[in-house]
């Protein structure tokens, strides 16, 4: 059981290494990297349990042969309720806070929270589907978390420094929501022979955006 809970945290480590290593111009406190992860691995996952909850209440959707409901599902139900849980910590939390003081910052604040969350998803998923599952998600699920907590990040950095703060921030959110519905959605449909590799298509074009968005930054922050 302790292998396999190493094993959904290794990928988890690596991506934030690489962002803690991309952060170049000013470090960011360890308190508060990991009190946004911890948020993330916890108070982000009871959110999305609770937004689920009310979901399932509201707009059941037992239909898992019909392509309308799927997208649904993909866009509103998961896409929206996780990327929400994300969001409200990072606007709440880190956005707020002195150390918060370059665009960067957004990126790394976010994807903290992002891979808390992912961290606590991929121990669930891990530990009931063994080393398979671990390999799959460590190029696959956990990559995805990643890129859409850079694309929010990126828009919340924007919206530190500018007085369309509302708007940055909602285009972080809605960003993020966009590539974890497309990449959702491929997986949902798999009903449709071939579909599924939309959302490999989707994590790509995330990812090359994602370093597009971290280059910015990197340039933005040092000439804050």
């Amino acid at each position: 059981m302790t292998i396999l809970i190493l094993s959904a945290l290794l990928p988890v480590l690596l991506v934030l290494l690489y962002i803690n290593y991309s952060d170049k111009h000013e470090k960011e406190p360890k308190k508060l990297l990991i009190v946004s992860f911890v948020l993330g691995a916890v108070l982000s996952v009871v959110l999305a349990l609770i937004m689920y909850f009310g979901f399932d209440i509201i707009l059941p959707l037992k239909d898992d042969f019909s392509i309308q409901q799927q997208i649904i599902k993909a866009f509103l139900v998961v896409g929206f309720t996780e990327e929400f849980s994300k969001y409200i910590i990072v606007k709440y939390y880190a956005q707020p806070k002195k150390a918060f003081n370059e665009p960067f910052d957004g990126i790394v604040y976010a994807v903290m929270v992002s891979m808390g969350f992912a961290a606590t998803e991929n121990i669930i998923y891990v530990t009931q589907g063994g080393f398979e599952v671990a390999m799959l998600r460590a190029f696959t699920a956990i990559p995805a978390h990643a890129t859409f907590g850079i694309i929010m990040g990126y828009y919340m950095g924007l919206a530190k420094f500018s007085s369309n703060r509302i708007l940055y921030n909602f285009l972080g959110l809605f960003f993020a929501v966009l590539f974890h519905g497309l990449y959702d959605v491929f997986l949902f449909l798999d009903f449709i022979p071939g579909i599924a590799a939309g959302a490999f298509i989707s994590l790509i074009v995330a990812i090359v955006l994602s370093r597009i968005a971290i280059k910015k930054h990197q340039f933005n922050s040092y000439f804050k």
